[in-house]
């Protein structure tokens, strides 16, 4: 801990410029441990606005964990599409099926822990928001209040290090008297006002106490090591039935580490497709976009296939023995299934 850091000043003066300026939310807007807990599986890797109308619809339709937890998969995930990373959909679908089955939900931290995708981060928020447990949450954005609090030069290998080497100076700051407040308190510092690039000091309810700033220049901090960045390029295909009524989508297996059972347009090799099926007589290009998943920059082309009619045959027989992994969809039935958002929102744009 920095010898220069007043906590109590920085305590006092953090807690009141949260509760003059913070958002509102609707989470903090009559809150209650179930909000609490959807909205910080949803914050998981997601911004604030866009979790907004997502977290806003799906309390009105599964307003408490009793109504979760007896919600089929398929309409909890269908609720979820667009927000990407499914696993959080499902671990909270059966975090509600296990708070569900006890008398009362659990209050220690390490409690918590043991429930499905529930990490020290998201443990400590619903806790001391939600029992005032005096546990601090250290995210990136915590740790980058910090290294810019303490101006810690220390180069770090990934964030989840820097988040552990962090957690001790966090856990001495919390306001043991306002926990929660305290955590929400952080969180709101560094999404509006400590922010990665162009912080705005110049406001910053926490600037006398800060190191970092008095180097002018704050933005080095925290300092970690360059990610290493994969490129990836994968076509997709959008394939109508005879009677082009339906699309063909593939279904990933239930399994799979990610998208397990949502369904996605195929690639070619879904289909069974080479290169000089892929022909400009056959295919043509229809869109093309580029997003990025943990470590991965991938390059998605969309074409749209129309086969002659030995080609087409190849497809239909690759579709009986995929063993229920590529399904014709009727156009009508698309907005009934869970697809992944980035294709539905090619769809809707491209396709529709």
């Amino acid at each position: 801990m920095n010898a220069a850091l007043d906590k109590k000043t920085f305590r006092s003066d953090l807690l009141a410029w949260y509760r003059a300026s913070a958002r509102a939310l609707p989470w903090r807007a009559k809150p209650s441990l179930y909000k609490t807990v959807v909205s910080e599986f949803m914050l998981q890797q997601t911004q604030v606005k866009t979790a907004l109308p997502y977290f806003e619809r799906w309390i009105r339709e599964l307003p408490g964990f009793d109504a979760l937890a007896t919600a089929p998969e398929a309409r909890v995930l269908k609720l979820w599409e667009g927000l990407g990373y499914y696993s959080r959909a499902r671990n909270l679908h059966k975090l509600a099926l296990a708070i569900t089955a006890r008398p009362e939900p659990p209050r220690a931290p390490a409690a918590w822990l043991e429930l499905p995708g529930v990490g020290p981060y998201t443990a400590a928020a619903i806790t001391s928001i939600s029992f005032g447990e005096p546990v601090a949450c250290v995210d990136g954005n915590v740790v980058r209040i910090l290294a810019r609090l303490t101006a810690d030069g220390t180069v770090f290998r990934d964030s989840s290090s820097a988040a552990k080497y962090f957690t001790p100076i966090a856990n001495a700051l919390v306001n043991k008297a306002a926990p929660g407040d305290h955590n929400q308190a952080m969180m709101e510092l560094g999404a509006t006002i400590c922010t990665r690039q162009n912080p705005s000091c110049a406001i910053c309810p926490v600037r006398s106490s800060c190191a970092g700033a008095r180097t002018l220049s704050p933005e080095q901090f925290p300092r970690l090591a360059a990610k290493k960045t994969e490129e990836q390029s994968v076509c997709r295909i959008w394939f109508l039935s005879t009677k082009r009524d339906a699309v063909l989508l593939h279904r990933a297996s239930p399994s799979a580490r990610r998208l397990a059972g949502i369904f996605e347009l195929p690639s070619p090799a879904d289909i069974e497709l080479d290169e000089k099926d892929l022909t400009t007589k056959n295919a043509k290009l229809v869109a093309e976009q580029k997003r990025s998943i943990t470590r991965y920059r991938i390059t998605e082309k969309f074409l749209a296939l129309t086969p002659g009619a030995p080609l087409r045959r190849r497809i239909d027989a690759r579709i009986k023995t995929s063993a229920g992994m590529l399904q014709w969809i009727a156009l009508s039935d698309l907005d009934k299934i869970t697809l992944s958002g980035p294709h539905r929102r090619i769809v809707q744009k491209h396709f529709a």
